[in-house]
This record gives C-alpha cells, sequence and structure tokens, in this order.
C-alpha cells in the first residue's frame, strides 16, 4: 500500500526514522495565533475596560506596573484633582500670578534702592537707571534661589500659588529654577523688561492646557493653586 492510501492519516517518516515535522499545522489555542496587541491579559485593544486605556500618553504607571497604593490613577501628581492632568491642582489664577510678580519686583527693586543710596543721587536720572540694573540682577538670584527651594517667593506665598515641575508636580529643580529666572529676566535686562514681560505673559494667556509663559516652556514647569 502506499503511502498516500495510509488511512491512519499520519505524516511519512523520513529516512532514519525521523518524523517529518515541515507541514504540521499550527496546535489549536497557541498563544501566539492572534494578532499582536489583540486578546491576553496585557494586550486588550483600547476601551475593553482596562483603567488605563484612555489615559493620555506619559502619565500612568509603566507597563507591567500598578500604581501606588491610594493612586488608583497612577498620576505623578497624587490624588485626582482638577487640574488639566490627573492628580494636578488647579491652575493659577493670572491674577494671582500677575500681583505677586509685581510684589517681588517691588521688594527687590527697594533692596536695590536702599543699596546703592550712600553712592548715587537719585534725584538724577542715572541713578534710577542704575537701581534698575541692580534690581534685574537681584530680581534673577532672588526668583532663582527661592524656587529652587520650594517654588515660591514671597509674593507667590502671599498670592497663595507656586512653581512646580510639569512632569511631577515636585518644586523646581536647581536648574529648572535658574533656566526659569533666566528666562524671565535676561532677555529684559538685555532689551527692556517692558517689551519682553508683557511678551512673556501673553505667551501664556494663549497657551493650552497648562497656561504657560515662555520662561515656563524653558524650564519645563507651571504654576499652581496652594489652596
Amino acid at each position: 500500500m502506499s503511502t498516500h492510501d495510509d488511512p491512519s492519516g499520519t505524516e511519512p517518516e523520513e529516512e532514519g526514522g525521523k518524523p517529518s515535522f515541515d507541514k504540521q499545522p499550527p496546535s489549536a489555542g497557541s498563544p501566539y495565533d492572534t494578532p499582536p496587541g489583540y486578546g491576553g491579559q496585557y494586550g486588550a485593544p483600547p476601551g475593553s475596560g482596562s483603567p488605563y486605556d484612555n489615559r493620555p500618553p506619559g502619565y500612568g504607571p509603566p507597563p507591567g506596573q500598578t500604581p501606588p497604593p491610594g493612586d488608583p490613577y497612577g498620576s505623578p501628581y497624587g490624588a485626582p484633582g482638577p487640574g488639566p492632568i490627573p492628580g494636578m491642582p488647579v491652575l493659577g489664577g493670572w491674577g494671582a500670578r500677575i500681583v505677586a510678580t509685581v510684589v517681588d519686583w517691588i521688594m527687590v527693586e527697594a533692596v536695590a534702592v536702599l543699596v546703592l543710596l550712600p553712592f548715587v543721587n537719585f534725584g538724577r536720572q542715572d541713578g534710577w537707571v542704575g537701581s534698575a540694573w541692580l534690581g534685574y540682577l537681584l530680581f534673577l538670584v532672588y526668583q532663582g534661589l527661592m524656587l529652587s527651594r520650594d517654588g515660591q517667593t514671597l509674593g507667590k506665598k502671599l498670592m497663595k500659588v507656586r512653581v512646580a515641575m510639569l512632569a511631577d508636580g515636585s518644586s523646581p529643580t536647581a536648574g529648572a529654577a535658574w533656566t526659569r529666572a533666566a528666562t524671565f529676566v535676561v532677555p529684559a535686562l538685555l532689551c527692556c523688561g517692558g517689551l519682553w514681560w508683557p511678551v512673556d505673559g501673553l505667551f501664556g494667556v494663549f497657551d493650552k492646557p497648562y497656561r504657560q509663559c515662555i520662561h515656563d516652556k524653558a524650564a519645563k514647569t507651571v504654576v499652581v493653586s496652594t489652596v
């Protein structure tokens, strides 16, 4: 009888008695039969009921990890909040931000005037120009030191807002704090604050969803409420 007439349906053997596997069909129920990304414990398509399916990219626990206890959203900011991403506090209002900056500038400029008072004649224009330049430099140092400490200047404490890292809500790193301060002050020092600061501030008015001014964009920070 030829091998094609074998009623058992078994595959023919090669020379040497070894069975041939060249044409064996895949076994039923193989975990590799379904296309990648569908089925299985971690491959369910979006909308299948996973609490992380609709999370924005970059937020939530890394693949294979679960969020920490008490944080069902895996948010870098902790518990759910009213901000534009889960857990972020509400953004600081423009009125509070402007008043905080004005308060800080008045305090710093007052210090600059007191420092120069014994040396310059404030009855002349060059006395006020000198105090303005010193005020810019002091404002740069003041902002860098205060923000790297806890994200708040005295003006921000008064108005109940703080600067936070956009990535995780922590206080700004030293690099971020000084970058933010330099981006805010140095262009005004080189050109004129009366032109640069309105441009910088108006940028944040139209920025969505984080209301970041140019100095916030440079430092990757955001201003949030502490209330």
